[in-house]
């Protein structure tokens, strides 16, 4: 089932007395009411990495190519050729 609010894939979650679909990527939960953020742009993953601090960027690049974060962390910190 995908989510309504961002598209991703949602997991059904069994740990509640009645079970729920719910979005791990955006925590939208099903039967909840969406809101009106629903209809605002969505953020790139450009914008979203111009707004973070290198830790944070470090995290998001490494979560995102399944590599360790000390590699990641080494590549951008190495001086460019």
């Amino acid at each position: 089932m995908k989510c309504p609010r961002c598209g991703h894939e949602m997991t059904l979650d069994g740990h509640r007395k009645i079970d729920l679909y719910m979005c791990y990527e955006c925590g939208y939960i099903e039967g909840r009411n969406m809101g009106p953020e629903v209809f605002t742009p969505k953020t790139s993953n450009y914008k979203r990495l111009r707004s973070m601090n290198l830790n944070e960027s470090v995290a998001f690049i490494a979560q995102g190519l399944g590599v360790d974060e000390d590699r990641v962390a080494a590549w951008l910190d190495a001086p460019a050729r």
